[in-house]
């Protein structure tokens, strides 16, 4: 029986587009950020998100995920003894997005215009070519091709 229901968002999303299931899971990934503005507009501007919910948390479509930007703050009364913090700088990782594209130095060449900071070009590797870039508050993104699948 599909008890689905239309939820249309603030931005005139519909249920499609949030991570809503009808069955299974969806998968979301939460980032804790300092500035959710400026956090919005890097991934909407530079990596082509489309924000689904604006304010705290903001709520992105990001291809075929989504991701939850939200603020640094202590506990709440369902994680009693939890912290959220951004990275404490550019050296330490806590997490990091890994997107896989088609075509890498396309990808490379077209967010740096629009002013993503990558650590390196594209570098080959065994089985992917493959670079890092940081958002706003440090957290690491790998941005990576396959070119072939790992020996297994």
């Amino acid at each position: 029986m599909d008890e689905s229901k239309e939820v249309t968002g603030t931005s005139g999303a519909t249920a499609p587009e949030w991570p809503i299931p009808r069955d299974g899971v969806a998968v979301t990934h939460l980032l804790i950020v300092r500035d959710v503005d400026r956090s919005r507009r890097f991934y909407v501007d530079v990596l082509g998100a489309q924000v689904l919910l604006e304010g705290t948390p903001t709520i992105l479509r990001f291809y075929n995920t989504w991701l939850v930007l939200s603020t640094e703050g202590g506990p709440t009364d369902d994680k009693p003894d939890v912290v959220a913090a951004a990275p404490p700088d550019a050296h330490t990782l806590t997490s990091a997005l890994n997107l896989r594209v088609s075509d890498i130095y396309d990808v490379y060449e077209r967010w740096s215009a629009r002013g993503a900071t990558f650590l390196t070009p594209p570098k080959a590797h065994e089985a992917e070519i493959r670079c890092y870039m940081r958002d706003p508050d440090n957290h690491l993104i790998e941005v990576g091709q396959t070119t072939r699948l790992p020996n297994g």
